[in-house]
This record gives C-alpha cells, structure tokens and sequence, in this order.
C-alpha cells in the first residue's frame, strides 16, 4: 500500500474505535473489576476489535485473496465478542479456535510438515492463542508486546527472508498503535477484551506458524517466550495449589508483581516488551548459525526466563502475604 492508503487506513480505523466506544458505552459492554483484574473502575471492553476489523480492511483494500484466513480470524473474533458480552463455556471456546487453527493450516499447506509435528503446532498454537488471552491483564501488555512481535516479523520480512507482504504487518502495527493510544496509558479508555487479545493472537500466531513452515526453522516460537513462559509456569502454579486452572486469578508473575509492588502497568509492560525485544534482537542476530546452535540458545533463553520466574515470584508472593498481615483489623 501507499502512504495515502496508509493515511487513509488509519483514519478509518480511529473513526471505527471511537464508533465502537459510542457503541460500547450504549450497550454497557463494560470490563467491571473482578478477582482477575487488576483495574478497579469499569472499562470499555473490546476496543481490540480494531485488529480484526484492521485485517479484513486491509485485504478489502488490496484484493489479495485469503479466504480461509480471514474466515478462520473471523470465527475467533466472534466468539471472542461474544465471550465479551456474555461468557461462554470453555469447550466452546476451544472448540471454534480448534477449527479456526486446522482451517488456517489448510491456506498455510503444511504438506511438506510430518504429522506429528503438525499435531505439535496445532496444540502449541492452540496454546499460545490462549496465553495471549490470559496475558491480557495490565494496561498496555497486549498492545505493547504485540508491536515487539510484529516489529521483528516485519524486519524478517524486510531484510532476512520473504514469508509474507510486510504491508500486511505494518496495517496490523498501525491497528495496534491506535489501540495503545486508548489503552498504554494509567487510566486505560479501553481494554482489547477477549476479541482483542484472541484476534491479535491468532494473527502474530498465523505468521510465527507461516515463517517457521517458509524456512523450517522452529526457534521463531521463542518470538513468544515472555508469554510463554509465564503462561505454562503458571498453569504448573496452579496445578501445584490444586487451583482449577480455568477460573480467574490473579497468579501471573505481571500480576503478581503490579498487585505487590509499586510498579505501575504501564511500567510492567514495558519491562515485558524489551524483555521480549531483547530476546527476539538476539533470535535474529543468531539466524546466521547452524539450526542446532539457534535450537540451543532458544532452549537456554527459556531456562533463563524459567529461573527468573522462580526467583521472582515467590519474593513478591511474600510481599502481598506481608501487605495482607499489616491491613488485617486488630481485635
């Protein structure tokens, strides 16, 4: 696209967000405060349909042909906002994101994949798409951690290996970049909701999934190892505390830290984002070195993430039981 239709993409989409909040506040789709959240007013909820809404422009601009893409981003999104407005039952949920995943596979053709790592993506696919919903908890995360993500797709696509049109990235980064305006601040105007941060995931999914099956290089799904990380050792938490892991909480380390400490979201997500930012400077810098070298190291940035996150949360852990102790009433 040309800067004009960039200009013009972007205009659309403020119109469509602040369309959406006139919408949103008409019909109380609010985000209230709950035993996840870490808000404590009520919050336009959904403000990250803009990333879906950004997808299907942008193919309606160009013309380029990507039915069972965007067919599949479309029944995420939907249940997502549905999910927003009224809750729906977990199998649901992972039912219709199953679907959405086997169908975006077929337009991906991972003919040349044998089966059992085709099985290994679907559920780490499945997986990472619920992360990036679980993750969605502080202001800025998603839309922060999202620009990382995109931004090292997009210089892959630039300068190291042609996997996909970098317009199409960049339409997505200015949705994300609108987004962060109402959203990467103290007092949020607006939370992606689940149709954000499932949208949002499915797509940095969809092409993590397209350059690992372009160059057979599985090290790019360490482009998601903040997340990651934090996602699986917190389900293992979980798991440990005999906690059902499908109810809200508020046990991610960003949570845990934000609600112990006088680090604000916006400051969290930041850490998170060149966290990230650093880990995907040093994925790419290593492209160059034999495959089992990349393998390596991304095993290693793993482990490092694994330790932090042990070290650290049982020290804020400490912190929010001596917070609860001091506030406890005296008899």
């Amino acid at each position: 696209m040309s800067n004009i239709y960039y200009l013009f993409f972007a205009v659309v989409l403020v119109g469509v967000e602040l369309l959406y909040f006139r919408i949103a506040r008409s019909y109380k789709i609010l985000d209230h405060p709950n035993t996840r959240s870490l808000h404590e007013r009520p919050t336009i909820r959904g403000g990250g349909i803009i990333f879906y809404l950004a997808a299907v422009l942008f193919y309606a601009i160009t013309l380029r042909p990507s039915p069972l893409f965007i067919f599949s981003l479309t029944l995420v999104s939907v249940v997502g906002f549905v999910d927003d407005v009224r809750n729906l039952n977990a199998v649901v949920r992972f039912l219709v994101q199953g679907i959405a995943f086997m169908l975006a596979f077929v337009e991906l053709d991972l003919s040349s994949v044998n089966y059992f790592m085709i099985l290994l993506i679907f559920i780490v696919s499945v997986g990472a798409l619920n992360a990036f919903n679980f993750m969605d908890g502080i202001n800025g995360l998603t839309g922060g951690y999202g620009l990382v993500t995109l931004g090292s797709l997009l210089y892959i696509a630039l300068h190291e290996i042609h996997f996909i049109e970098h317009d199409f990235i960049l339409a997505i980064m200015i949705a994300l970049l609108i987004f962060c305006y109402f959203n990467f601040r103290k007092k949020a105007v607006c939370f992606a909701g689940d149709v954000g941060s499932l949208s949002i995931g499915f797509i940095v999914i969809f092409l993590i999934v397209k350059l690992i099956t372009t160059t057979g290089n599985y090290t790019f799904i360490f482009f998601l190892s903040v997340y990651g990380v934090d996602s699986v050792l917190t389900i293992i938490h979980r798991l440990i505390r005999k906690e059902n892991i499908f109810t809200p909480h508020k046990l991610h380390l960003y949570q845990v830290m934000v609600n112990t400490s006088r680090i604000s979201h916006v400051q969290m997500s930041i850490v998170y984002m060149l966290l990230q930012l650093v880990i995907n400077i040093i994925l790419i810098v290593c492209m160059d070195l034999a495959r089992t070298h990349q393998y390596l190291i991304g095993f290693c940035i793993a482990v490092v993430l694994g330790i932090l996150y042990v070290f650290l949360k049982p020290q804020f852990l400490k912190d929010r039981l001596k917070v609860h102790v001091t506030q406890r009433p005296q008899s």
